[in-house]
């Protein structure tokens, strides 16, 4: 028996082409030192177990994820597409699977700079997924200044499902130093099915429901039904295709086709620096995040067009729970760093404005006012035609997306709204820890924010073709906290 794509992964793995794909991902700094200590430590000590110097390592990290892969089955599994488009793609056992192929050694030069980490990162990163493999990637890099060493994961964004189905960083990471190890996972691949089972069995599915297209098209929530809920004046649907294009963003180059390349920066600042500023102003942290993006899209901005007016906006996504946690649909003992599938909503950033303190109190107000718009609700990538079985609605579906949503926000900001605890890697504490956002079709930039330890951790994608300094951005990233934290006293 094989396992259909939904709706909102096939709608995903048809978004690639050949200017975008859907990748995301993690990177952690981790401190194998840590380990070496605890290992000297042991061999003074005959009575304290030696934990063995070699703890983090390429041959340690594989045997880890091989084990851990149990816990998420679509990580050794390919996408088969259906003769014809009869049906969405379905997931199949890989039969070749190969552990090797997908975990990969990586170096920097000499002095292994933060330079050098993110021009590996954004070359990782522009490369397409071989859709013949398994869609994910994972590097364990060295060379790092201070001898410490760098995991690059890269999943195609059909692969991850909320909490259900985790991205495989949160899968190797353990919240302590000595976890207790899962059973061995005696993995054996099952039959493919041939090309003839599946054309019968797309051809068996969607007979056994023939109304499904009619009543789709006349009362479900595809496309007609969203465009007679328009005409009617009445929005019934979050995500709404017709309400981004009445809404739309402004007119900005974060809109722009792009190409394949990609770069790749980060930049961390104190929480309790923040902390301090969001509570002089009387507001949260998750707006003082804003409030930076939005000084460093301002700084950004006037570097090119040095006469930008004073009510100039930047249209972003963001999480909903960041203004009410209380609409996360599962609430999570141990949340993970990789936030997908959750509601969310559109705010405007008041890149125009000087002055910071200011420009902070606008960000909170907008965002409190926009969080309670129906009209302002989650514009995630949603198929058209979800209830249908055949695989060229999810296709056209994403064209449409593709098309469609050019103009219904300029950047996606991804923000972690509860704290990570401390994680480790066999052992090795995680010192630094960034989510590699998706940058998905028609959009130059896509920023996320993780709140892990006692630092808020920035990370910028950014099409290479478009915009062509975004260093510069970790650098607005310091000078937009250090201006909020002046105003703050």
């Amino acid at each position: 028996m094989v396992t259909r794509l939904s709706p909102r992964d096939a709608m995903y793995y048809f978004l690639d082409d050949s200017r975008s794909t859907t990748h995301l991902g993690a990177l952690l700094i981790v401190e194998p030192a840590a380990v070496d200590a605890t290992a000297a430590d042991a061999e003074t000590d005959a009575s304290a177990p030696a934990p063995g110097r070699s703890t983090l390592d390429y041959s340690a990290l594989v045997s880890l994820v091989e084990n851990r892969l149990q816990l998420v089955p679509r990580y050794r599994q390919v996408v088969r597409e259906v003769s014809l488009g009869l049906a969405r793609p379905v997931w199949i056992d890989d039969p070749d699977f190969d552990i090797n192929f997908h975990i990969r050694r990586a170096g920097l030069p000499r002095p292994g700079g933060t330079f050098d980490l993110d021009d590996l990162i954004a070359r990782v990163m522009s490369r397409p997924l071989d859709r013949t493999r398994p869609l994910w990637e994972m590097y364990l890099i060295e060379g790092l200044t201070d001898g410490r060493l760098a995991i690059l994961t890269k999943s195609h964004r059909c692969l991850i499902d909320d909490s259900r189905s985790p991205e495989i960083s949160e899968i190797i990471c353990d919240g302590i130093d000595v976890p207790a190890p899962l059973p061995e996972d005696l993995w054996m691949p099952g039959a493919p099915p041939g090309d003839s089972s599946l054309v019968v069995g797309a051809l068996a599915e969607a007979l056994s429901r023939p109304g499904d297209l009619v009543e789709t098209m006349m009362h479900g929530n595809g496309l007609v039904s969203e465009m007679r809920s328009a005409v009617g004046s009445s929005v019934r649907r979050i995500g709404d295709v017709v309400r981004q294009l009445t809404d739309s963003a402004p007119r900005s180059p974060l809109n722009s086709p792009g190409t394949t390349t990609r770069s790749f920066t980060t930049a961390k600042i104190p929480r309790r620096g923040c902390a301090k500023v969001a509570a002089h102003h009387g507001c949260t942290v998750n707006d003082v995040e804003l409030a930076i993006i939005s000084g460093v899209m301002r700084k950004w901005m006037l570097s090119f067009d040095p006469a930008g007016g004073p009510t100039d906006t930047v249209r972003a996504v963001v999480p909903l729970s960041t203004r009410d946690p209380g609409v996360e649909r599962i609430v999570e003992n141990n949340p993970g760093w990789i936030n997908v599938g959750k509601p969310s909503f559109v705010t405007d950033l008041p890149v125009g404005e000087s002055n910071p303190s200011v420009r902070l109190a606008q960000v909170a107000g907008l965002a409190n006012r926009y969080a309670q718009s129906s009209r302002r609700m989650s514009v995630e990538p949603s198929p058209l035609f979800s209830e249908l079985g055949v695989a060229p609605f999810p296709e056209i579906s994403s064209r449409a997306f593709r098309s469609l949503n050019s103009r219904g926000y300029n950047v996606p900001v991804e923000m972690s709204t509860t704290p990570v605890a401390g994680r480790f890697v066999l052992g090795a504490p995680v010192f630094e820890m960034f989510a590699v956002p998706t940058l998905v079709s028609q959009r130059a930039l896509a920023i996320s924010v993780v709140e892990y330890g006692d630092h808020l951790h920035f990370a910028f994608v950014a099409d290479r073709g478009v915009i062509d300094d975004l260093p510069a951005m970790a650098d607005y990233v310091f000078e937009s906290f250090e201006e909020l934290s002046s105003s703050s006293g």
